[in-house]
């Protein structure tokens, strides 16, 4: 038994606006819409294969995420077009205590931190986003869980620092930052996950209790079933497909 990443979640107060910024930054297109949900994707050969979708919520963004992505760049100069773009898309510089480095930080028109990346090798072949950073308190334990929860082999394991990637060395890395503050409230950014056609989401789920998951008492009555990793952070399992 396994499950696999199916979207990266953003809840929003504006979806159509949000996908239309990350849409006109990526390149990427629309791929569903409806009332409740707008899903993007990245054209073929990029990398990245799963949704980025963005549903609605009615509470503003009141703190630094969790989880934020990296943008790749080839050069120095490609970094700086990027930024540009993107802050003529609307997003703007922030400073999260970054201090002097070779990446900037911005925000898109709804607050949520994204970096865009100087030129590095390890990227190089990842498509137009480098990585997804969840900031963690144990990187170690963490990288266990969501190799479990990903089928993405761990990579690079220290204290301060795990990585995975996908197993065909294609796409985003999944890399895990070790922080000292805990997790205050819900995240603005989730992953979805999914076990194969004709698997048991029940038994995926209970693997998942089995590796450190807990219920979100809270969240019942509905056809995915949402869980809390072991620091907290919530994730939903939706039906095997």
């Amino acid at each position: 038994m396994a499950t696999r990443l199916i979207n990266l979640v953003v809840a929003c107060l504006d979806p159509v606006a949000l996908a239309r910024f990350w849409g006109d930054l990526l390149g990427w297109h629309v791929s569903f819409a409806d009332d409740e949900e707008i899903d993007l994707q990245a054209p073929a050969g990029d990398g990245w294969r799963i949704d980025l979708a963005f549903l609605p919520v009615p509470e503003p963004k009141v703190v630094k995420n969790r989880l934020h992505l990296d943008l790749s760049s080839t050069s120095l100069p490609d970094r700086d077009r990027i930024v540009s773009r993107a802050r003529d898309l609307g997003a703007r510089p922030v400073d999260i205590g970054q201090g002097e480095t070779p990446w900037v930080v911005l925000a898109d028109p709804e607050g949520n931190e994204f970096c865009v990346l100087e030129p590095r090798d390890e990227y190089r072949d990842t498509g137009a986003v480098a990585a997804i950073v969840m900031d963690v308190r144990e990187p170690s334990a963490q990288a266990a869980f969501w190799s479990a929860a990903t089928g993405w082999p761990v990579v690079r394991d220290t204290a301060d620092f795990a990585s995975l990637r996908a197993a065909d060395s294609l796409g985003p890395w999944l890399e895990l930052l070790r922080v000292d503050g805990p997790k205050v409230v819900k995240n603005r950014l989730h992953f979805d996950v999914a076990g194969s056609t004709g698997g048991s989401q029940a038994a995926e789920v209970d693997r998942l209790l089995a590796g450190g998951a807990r219920p979100h008492e809270e969240m019942v009555g509905f056809p995915w079933r949402v869980l809390f990793d072991p620091e907290g952070n919530e994730f939903c399992v939706l039906s095997s497909r």
